[in-house]
């Protein structure tokens, strides 16, 4: 007899099925982020002078970015288009990984689920707007502040583009935080009352990781790793409100 609470065909799909699967969303999510691509990259220059106007507008009279590989000038905005194709693609993204997992899960656990994704798409946008309109201007700032007065500060234009890219997915993902600290706390791995007796310990890793990931100074770090503090008990809020409310919320092992 087939568990009631599973909305999807009790046969098990072969491994063939499940790689063809996979090969479909795949498929559709690399079309997705090439239409985009092919969609923005007319605007590739502009969507680089909208990325650089933060450091140029730092900048010291007669400095400028500079193109120090012969391809930097034509390969970068094309570099920095596809990211661009493939964040607003996430959403379409995350829909087909969710379109390859769903059959597999029971219907509490989509319950669970949908409003965990749709919650990941806009945090991961709120970190990236974050990073680009409160975080980047102070940090370029500091860097160009710190610059010996007899060194020009001339920014080679695909290393800045690197150390944007780094700098929205290290904010993006730290947006995710309370995310995965509901998850965990559905998953029956720890308990709200564990990761409140840890609260010392977490906060001391969170300075510890943002040391690490974040550029040499003082303030990026530190806006990060408080952050990661605030975000992190921003989930443990949510997570003491749903085990009031559902006190049965944790997902079931297969």
């Amino acid at each position: 007899m087939s568990d009631p609470t599973l909305d999807t065909n009790p046969d098990e799909m072969p491994l063939v099925s499940h790689l063809i699967e996979l090969r479909t969303r795949l498929m559709h999510i690399i079309g997705a982020t090439l239409v985009l691509f092919i969609a923005l990259v007319a605007f590739r220059n502009d969507l680089y002078t909208l990325l650089a106007a933060p450091l140029r507008n730092l900048l010291p009279i007669g400095s400028s970015m500079v193109a120090t590989d012969i391809t930097s000038s034509f390969v970068t905005p094309f570099k920095l288009t596809f990211f661009v194709a493939f964040v607003v693609a996430i959403p379409y993204v995350l829909y087909q990984i969710w379109l390859f997992i769903a059959p597999a899960l029971y219907k509490h656990e989509k319950r669970l689920a949908i409003p965990l994704l749709v919650s990941s798409v806009i945090l991961f946008y709120i970190g990236i707007s974050f990073a680009y309109f409160v975080t980047l201007g102070p940090v370029l700032k500091f860097f160009v502040s710190v610059a010996p007065e007899n060194v020009n500060f001339m920014t080679d234009i695909n290393a800045y583009l690197d150390f944007c890219i780094k700098f929205f997915l290290v904010f993006g993902f730290t947006f995710e935080i309370p995310v995965f600290v509901l998850v965990l706390i559905m998953a029956g791995i720890i308990s709200t009352e564990s990761l409140a007796d840890k609260r010392r310990y977490i906060i001391v890793g969170c300075f510890a990781i943002a040391m690490f990931v974040t550029p040499p100074d003082a303030l990026s770090m530190t806006v990060l790793a408080v952050l990661m503090w605030l975000l992190f008990e921003v989930g443990l809020f949510f997570g003491k409100f749903l085990e009031k409310k559902d006190p049965d919320l944790h997902i079931s092992p297969k």
